[in-house]
């Protein structure tokens, strides 16, 4: 007599199974290791932060100073001592790409990390508080975003900072200006990252964690440090990354019109700004600022376009899907 009981058997791709339950950030770095536009683009601003952060190590190998003046050099062509000539001072333009390096990525990282922060303090308590409180931020929200920003940021780099109280010592200081402009593109710049988080946080607060974290006695700080941030770093960490090549472009041009980082202290900008006066005399001084400024924010947006992609919970995963025989097999 035969025995037509269904036998159930393991499934064939059990292992493979177990593959595809990685964690979400490997999944991430898997789709953004297929944008090899993105993946270039890091290896470029990697490439300008290390060139620009050992700056002191290549003016000690050329045994130069980026501040040295030398008027018997100006206009030198590329050489070995100076391998991509000098400027109007003859002062060594690598080594001023380099330091002005500094300059320009701090301003863009620096301001985009601050104003990041602001937007997501807001965007948050608007979001998790609502009633009166999301109302009166969401408008306060609205009416920064409808001042024209450039115009904004040249009229509050003009002010002179000695008529608020400011001593004349730190007003003087070279590092001055460079802290200015943090500091007011930062106040200005937080819209975008409080919308994207309030957004977030109004789904969030509703979802069975968060109901259930505060069933459970806890508090507003604890739900929102715990479950609600730690979900929406995601469009912080976009925002925030495409942030940074609008910043540096914001930076270059308050520097072009003298309202923004102040020599002595380089910057792509400033430097640009200066070599317009020698355009005939000297093109490679306004192409090298130009292009670098070009090239990183073209990468910061391709970066910032990988981001989103690997990111993006929506993405399809890059994993097939296990294919076999059926999990159940009759036997004859």
């Amino acid at each position: 007599m035969t025995d037509h009981t269904p036998q159930i058997t393991p499934p064939a791709q059990g292992a493979a199974a177990q593959n595809t339950l990685s964690s979400p950030w490997r999944l991430a770095a898997r789709r953004f290791s297929r944008h090899k536009l993105a993946w270039i683009s890091l290896v470029i601003l990697l490439l300008f932060a290390i060139a620009s952060a050992f700056a002191p190590l290549v003016a000690h190998l050329l045994g130069t100073d980026a501040q040295a003046v030398d008027l018997f050099s100006r206009y030198a062509p590329p050489s070995a001592e100076h391998p991509l000539g000098t400027d109007e001072l003859g002062r060594d333009t690598l080594l001023r790409l380099l330091y002005g390096g500094q300059v320009s990525l701090m301003v863009g990282v620096s301001s985009a990390l601050c104003a990041a922060i602001i937007g997501t303090f807001i965007g948050i308590i608007a979001g998790f508080r609502g009633g009166w409180l999301d109302g009166f931020l969401m408008r306060f929200t609205d009416g920064i975003i409808s001042l024209p920003l450039l115009p904004l940021l040249i009229v509050l780099a003009a002010i002179d900072p000695g008529k608020l109280g400011i001593p004349r010592e730190i007003i003087n200081g070279e590092s001055f200006s460079l802290y200015r402009i943090i500091l007011i593109i930062a106040l200005f710049g937080w819209t975008t990252v409080a919308r994207l988080v309030r957004a977030a946080t109004l789904a969030l607060r509703e979802r069975e964690f968060v109901m259930s974290a505060r069933a459970l006695g806890a508090g507003p700080g604890r739900i929102i440090w715990r479950h609600i941030l730690p979900n929406v770093v995601t469009p912080i960490i976009i925002a925030t990354t495409l942030a940074v090549g609008n910043v540096i472009l914001m930076e270059s041009v308050l520097s072009f019109l003298g309202l923004g980082i102040q020599p002595p202290v380089p910057s792509w900008g400033n430097m640009l700004t200066h070599a317009q006066e020698f355009i005939w005399d000297a093109p490679l001084l306004a192409l090298w600022p130009g292009l670098l400024i070009f090239v990183t924010v073209i990468a910061v947006n391709f970066l910032g376009d990988g981001l989103q992609d690997a990111l993006d919970p929506r993405a399809d995963s890059d994993i097939a899907p296990a294919t076999g025989q059926s999990d159940t097999q009759t036997a004859q």
